[in-house]
């Protein structure tokens, strides 16, 4: 028995349901897509609608890897730790793609919730990859909390746009 065995139920009751808002975010998205879209429009969506794809399929990966059958944590510590790495990379990205779209004015809740708080998971993701060398259980404590925290972020972006674009976009079409 490795030291993920007691992790799998987690990760099946958090990457599923990550996978299945993965094709809710595309139904979405296919149903506002009969909308003109402006340059700015495409801007905003890379700033917004991206990352929580992203975020949703960073948890499905996590929960993938972690129902692997590996022989220790090594590898799978090292992956994790990456994973976290390149998240917090492409966070920096959101970041400027956020200051630089036209389309929508920030607020606070947004750079909360599009910057802060997912740089914090893969930070968190990243450091238990490392923990997870000398401090194993601890580590996957950290990683629960980092892969379901990208799981409520990636629920509160996308009722966040859906909100946006039913209230909002629709009644300034109108």
């Amino acid at each position: 028995m490795t030291v993920l065995d007691g992790w799998k139920n987690f990760y099946v009751i958090v990457g599923s349901p990550a996978g299945a808002l993965i094709g809710l975010q595309f139904v979405v998205i296919t149903l506002i897509a009969a909308r003109p879209i402006a340059q700015a429009d495409a801007q905003t969506g890379s700033a917004f609608a991206t990352p929580t794809v992203v975020h949703f399929g960073v948890v499905l990966l996590l929960s993938a890897i972690a129902n692997v059958p590996w022989n220790g944590v090594i590898t799978v510590a090292v992956l994790w730790g990456l994973v976290g790495l390149c998240g917090a990379v492409y966070v920096v990205a959101v970041a400027r793609r956020m200051r630089v779209q036209r389309a929508y004015q920030p607020v606070f809740e947004d750079w909360l919730f599009h910057v802060l708080l997912p740089c914090a998971a893969y930070i968190a993701l990243a450091l238990s990859g490392y923990l997870a060398l000398s401090h194993t259980r601890p580590a996957l404590f950290l990683l629960g909390a980092a892969a379901l925290l990208l799981l409520f972020i990636g629920i509160h972006n996308a009722w966040d746009a859906v909100m946006y674009y039913v209230f909002v976009r629709s009644r300034q079409e109108e």
